[in-house]
């Protein structure tokens, strides 16, 4: 489910911050927007280089970083490896094979690039607690800001404390 939410999420493109009645919220799928039309874009809008017949999302630029460290984690490899390559079989049933030659060839090299997303992780949690830490600052409509909690502020906080639990649990 979340591999389809996250796909969902991530082709929409549109609707992914908030900035209404005082409140600054972004889409932990769209953070850190580096190109967009929020003003949380870091560099400006969607840039001139993009292919037309391709279609742009924030989320595009920057979700291949949290996807590629949660498939590489040791839970979905048992999970993979069990469905992919019956390996092993089952809990209860041995090895068929004399010598385990474990993720030494391909493609099952390819899961030693974890330690590589698990620092890209560490950087989307310091980014995400940011995010977090500013949902709690509400603008008036005078332009001053103030300390305010509501429903997105929460869920933001929320979403940063256990995505945190996860990666360095």
């Amino acid at each position: 489910t979340f591999l389809v939410y996250s796909t969902w999420a991530a082709f929409q493109g549109n609707h992914y911050w908030l900035d209404q009645n005082g409140a600054n919220y972004l889409s932990p799928f769209y953070s850190p927007e580096l190109f967009g039309s929020s003003p949380h874009a870091i560099f400006g809008p969607k840039p001139a280089w993009w292919p037309a017949w391709l279609l742009f999302s924030p989320a595009l630029l920057v979700l291949w970083a949290p996807a590629g460290f949660r498939l590489t984690c040791y839970y979905y490899r048992g999970a993979y490896y069990k469905a992919f390559w019956a390996d092993p079989p089952a809990c209860a049933v041995g090895e068929p094979r004399i010598g385990y030659p474990g993720e030494t060839s391909f493609p099952l090299i390819l899961q030693n690039i974890h330690r590589y997303f698990l620092y890209l992780a560490l950087i989307f949690i310091l980014v995400l607690l940011h995010d977090a830490w500013s949902a709690f600052w509400f603008t008036s409509p005078s332009g001053d800001r103030h300390f305010g909690l509501g429903v997105g502020t929460i869920v933001l906080t929320l979403n940063v404390i256990l995505l945190g639990g996860y990666t360095f649990g």
